[in-house]
C-alpha cells in the first residue's frame, strides 16, 4: 500500500496555478488562507474542485506575522500522529519553515518545503528521449507556473533539470533552451527570459 501524500499551501505566501500536474497522483491537499485574504481566485478554486474531498480551505484566525505558518506546524504534528508513513510537502517560499522541515526528518517524519508544487519529487518526471515530447512537458510545466515563472536563463536552467529530476547535463540543458527559443515559446534578451505560451494546454 503507497503511502499518502499531503500539500499544505501557504496561500499568504504562494498562489499555485498549476494544480492540474497533481491529478495523476493521490493527494491530499490543505490551502491555509490568510484571515485578511477574503478571494480565491476562480481557476484556483475551479481546480480544486477537482479533487472533491481529496482538498479543503482551511481559514486561519488571526492576523500576526507567523500565525499561518503555526496553523500549518500544527496539522503536520496532528496529522503525523495519525499517519506516520505520510509524506507532507509544504509550498510556502518561506524559508522559516525549514527548521521545521529539519525537525520532522529528525523524528523520521518524511517533510520538504517546496516553492512551487512542479517542485515535489513524486512529479518529477523520467527524462524522456523524444526531444519533442521533452519540450511538450516543460512548455506545459511553463504554463501552469502562470506568473511564477523564471526569468533568468541560470533560473529556468535550474526549474528544467528539476522537473526532470536533476537527470540532463549542462549540454543538454543549453540544447532545451535553444530549442525552446527556436520554437518561439521563449525569447531571450541577454539574460532574461520573456514567455510567448499558451495561454492553456
Amino acid at each position: 500500500m503507497s503511502s499518502t501524500n499531503y500539500i499544505l499551501i501557504d496561500f499568504e505566501n504562494v498562489q499555485p496555478q498549476n494544480l492540474e500536474i497533481l491529478k495523476k497522483h493521490s493527494f491530499k491537499i490543505l490551502v491555509f488562507v490568510g484571515e485578511k485574504q477574503v478571494r480565491i481566485p476562480f481557476e484556483m478554486a475551479t481546480a480544486l474542485q477537482e479533487f472533491g474531498k481529496e482538498a479543503k480551505y482551511i481559514k486561519i484566525t488571526g492576523n500576526g506575522s507567523n500565525t499561518l505558518d503555526f496553523h500549518i506546524a500544527f496539522y503536520i504534528g496532528q496529522l503525523s500522529l495519525q499517519d506516520k508513513e505520510a509524506h507532507y510537502y509544504i509550498v510556502s517560499k518561506d524559508t522559516g519553515f525549514d527548521p521545521l522541515v529539519q525537525h520532522l526528518r529528525n523524528i523520521n517524519i518524511k517533510a520538504n518545503r517546496v516553492n512551487n508544487i512542479a517542485e515535489i519529487p513524486i512529479l518529477q518526471l523520467s527524462k524522456p528521449t523524444d526531444r519533442d515530447e521533452q519540450i511538450n512537458v516543460i512548455v506545459k510545466n511553463l504554463v501552469g507556473r502562470g506568473q511564477s515563472r523564471p526569468r533568468k536563463i541560470k533560473t529556468l536552467a535550474n526549474t528544467i533539470n528539476t522537473l526532470f529530476g536533476k537527470k540532463l547535463d549542462e549540454e543538454e540543458l543549453i540544447a532545451v533552451i535553444n530549442n525552446l527559443e527556436s520554437q518561439n515559446y521563449i525569447t531571450i534578451n541577454q539574460e532574461n527570459i520573456s514567455y510567448n505560451l499558451p495561454k492553456s494546454l
